[in-house]
């Protein structure tokens, strides 16, 4: 229906007309393995035959163009038309009226797929700030979701907690059904299987019901994300391998370097090489610290001997340089195993030890407890994170998401009111939240709790 109506409407507004097409792709990408006929590619085709713009062109033309190439032409072909698009985005601060801001979340999909950590994080915090500033009640619970998710990859799994712990305020108050995506991406990291599958299980079946394949394929990415770090291997390869297959926008691109790690760990290298050879080409058009550190880390998981460990040490260095540090966390430990199965056990304890104490540190519960086991199989015991005094002690560990989201909005100077306004509980509330806040980091003002640093 929508590749019909931009037909119609292409010979009397050729901007809408665009838009259209775009909507088409949208829809496309939305329904992924679930839609009918040739779904995106036949949506992309259609879209190649788009009236060219009649002004210059908009980040919504370079976008609509991209994703034609993409899908018609491959992706090493569309990437340097969406990065150009993604960085008009970020260079072009949209107005109320502006239709512009309607394609940013699809922008941050782009985003993902080209590994543009600094992209993602842009437009996904100017997409919550549009929607907070709008008003649009309706539409904020996905942008904290999409938010959230961004900031597990950053490492940021105690700020992803709280936008989840928002989300969930609204959607209870408004009635509105509750967006698991975020949630389940952050279970997944954290490693807590049974609530994982609980999940995982609820997201596909409404996911299924509504026909939306994208989801799907996120949950198993997050289903791969959390059996890599538990070590089940043969579940994690086959959890990752349906959204590769499929070729689904962002999801291949982060369920590749999963698929990698568990094909190599589970004794099957000939779908590593094959993998590897589809993320070779991509990183390198990408050309970010992200796409390439992956790459590197995927590329030294398949090698041996002194390339491996050269590849390694590139991957650390890529990494360190992008937003992404459950990535760089992640790199350190493959890095140590790979040095511990060589027998330099010093070496591996200094990679090992980076890399429990940065995952241990995010909360990746899974990915640090993996590193733990390596770190005692080369003799040593992995630190016990230090217990401060009570007053001080770590807040992310003693309160609720919902009370560690209050105790920083406390922080930057909110009222009672005003935070109730903006989570949609009473003031009344706000203050009982507040009163076991002080009891279990044992202050008693609100001075107080501005001079404790929150994470």
């Amino acid at each position: 229906m929508l590749l019909d109506a931009a037909k119609m409407l292409a010979p009397l507004d050729a901007a809408l007309s665009r838009e259209t097409y775009l909507q088409a792709i949208e829809a496309s990408f939305h329904a992924g393995r679930l839609g009918r006929g040739r779904g995106l590619p036949e949506a992309a085709e259609a879209a190649q035959t788009a009236p060219a713009p009649t002004t210059p062109p908009r980040p919504v033309d370079l976008l609509l163009d991209g994703l034609a190439a993409r899908f018609t032409q491959g992706y090493e072909a569309s990437a340097p038309g969406l990065q150009r698009a993604l960085r008009m985005f970020r260079g072009h601060e949209p107005r109320a009226e502006d239709d512009n801001r309607r394609w940013l979340w699809l922008a941050c999909h782009v985003a993902a797929m080209l590994w543009d950590d600094e992209a993602i994080y842009a437009l996904a915090g100017r997409i919550v700030r549009l929607t907070r500033e709008a008003g649009a009640l309706a539409t904020l619970p996905a942008a904290l979701n999409a938010l959230a998710t961004v900031l597990v990859h950053t490492g940021e799994l105690a700020r992803a907690a709280e936008l989840v712990a928002e989300e969930h305020a609204i959607t209870q108050a408004t009635g509105a059904p509750p967006l698991p995506n975020a949630r389940l991406t952050l279970a997944a990291w954290r490693g807590r299987q049974p609530e994982t599958a609980e999940l995982y299980a609820a997201m596909v079946r409404n996911a299924t019901e509504r026909g939306e394949g994208a989801t799907i394929g996120l949950g198993q990415y997050a289903l791969a994300v959390l059996h890599n770090g538990l070590g089940n291997y043969d579940d994690a390869l086959a959890a990752a391998a349906p959204p590769c297959e499929h070729d689904e926008l962002a999801n291949s691109s982060v369920a590749l370097h999963e698929l990698i790690e568990a094909a190599v760990r589970a004794g099957q290298p000939a779908r590593a090489a094959a993998a590897l050879e589809r993320v070779s080409p991509r990183a390198r058009a990408s050309g970010t610290q992200w796409a390439l550190g992956l790459e590197a880390r995927s590329r030294a998981l398949t090698s041996t001997g002194p390339a491996a460990e050269a590849l390694y040490r590139e991957a650390v260095q890529r990494l360190s340089e992008c937003r992404m540090a459950t990535h760089l966390a992640r790199a350190h430990l493959v890095y140590g195993e790979w040095l511990r199965r060589e027998g330099r056990r010093q070496d591996a304890r200094e990679q090992l030890r980076t890399a429990h104490e940065l995952l241990s540190g995010m909360g990746a519960e899974a990915f640090a407890a993996r590193a733990a086991r390596e770190l005692r199989a080369t003799g040593e015991q992995p630190r016990k994170r230090t217990v401060q005094p009570a007053d001080a002690r770590t807040a992310q560990e003693l309160l609720t998401a919902r009370e560690l989201l209050i105790a920083r909005l406390v922080a930057t100077g909110a009222t009672s009111g005003e935070i109730g306004a903006q989570l949609f509980l009473s003031p009344r509330t706000i203050d009982a939240h507040l009163r076991n806040i002080f009891r279990k980091l044992n202050v008693t003002s609100r001075r107080q709790l501005r001079n404790l640093q929150l994470p």
